[in-house]
């Protein structure tokens, strides 16, 4: 390329926002100390640096000479943005680029803190539930007319039952149930059909707990448990693992 055609391509090689195939054409002739593109280099780097000082402070000093509205529009045109009637600044896009940044990291760590509360809120949600199935647990092993009955063969486990707060099983040795299958514990009364008391998972190391809470007849009344689907089932459909019957 000829220096004629290189015109106007300096700035924005000062700026380093030139493109290819200039920008190569450029470096080449600065390599082997092209004395007209040197020269052309100092004027532009003295236009890039009264771009520059135009974005100073209020009250700080800057020089008085702008860039040409052909350079305006090569440099705009550089980065993508479009010549608007209100002015021209140089560090627009910039900007434009941090308020994007930064929108995005605010909204990232906003978004990071509900996350976090949500879980917090869940936690303390279940230290409730647990508390709650805790006291409820305590309340039929401590009450005055709580029987206690030991299950038959199969897993080993107890049943503590009383007639107005309801029952308390607590199991050992029962294996987790498998995917989509959970424990189901039924009260029989003395003649009559199981009534669902309820759903129950085992722990990892085999130990389980399920309160059933409620007034009961305890007269010949039995506690059994079958493995059902994780929904539950209106009657047993399974065989009974465990077996308790009061006497």
């Amino acid at each position: 390329m000829t220096h004629e055609e290189l015109q106007g391509q300096y700035e924005l090689y000062a700026m380093g926002v030139s493109e290819d195939p200039e920008r190569s054409e450029i470096r080449e002739h600065l390599n082997r100390g092209c004395e007209v593109c040197m020269k052309e280099m100092r004027r532009a780097r003295q236009v890039a640096s009264m771009i520059g000082a135009s974005s100073a402070p209020i009250g700080a000093s800057s020089a008085p000479a702008a860039p040409s509205a052909k350079l305006r529009r090569r440099i705009l045109a550089s980065v993508g943005a479009e010549q608007r009637g209100f002015g021209w600044s140089p560090w627009l896009g910039l900007a434009a680029a941090l308020s994007l940044v930064g929108a995005f990291y605010f909204e990232a760590r906003e978004r990071s803190s509900l996350e976090e509360l949500a879980a917090v809120r869940s936690q303390m949600r279940q230290q409730a539930v647990d508390l709650t199935r805790l006291n409820e647990a305590m309340t039929i092993m401590n009450g005055a007319d709580t029987r206690q009955v030991n299950f038959g063969a199969g897993p080993k486990g107890k049943v503590f039952v009383n007639p107005a707060s309801g029952v308390l099983l607590i199991a050992t040795n029962l294996p987790p149930a498998p995917a989509g299958k959970a424990y189901e514990m039924w009260v029989i009364p003395k003649g009559a059909k199981p009534v669902p008391a309820g759903l129950f998972q085992s722990q990892a190391d085999g130990t389980a707990m399920h309160v059933r809470t409620g007034p009961l007849d305890m007269n010949g009344v039995t506690i059994a448990v079958t493995l059902e689907d994780q929904a539950g089932a209106a009657q047993p459909t399974s065989a009974i693992l465990m077996v308790a019957t009061l006497q």
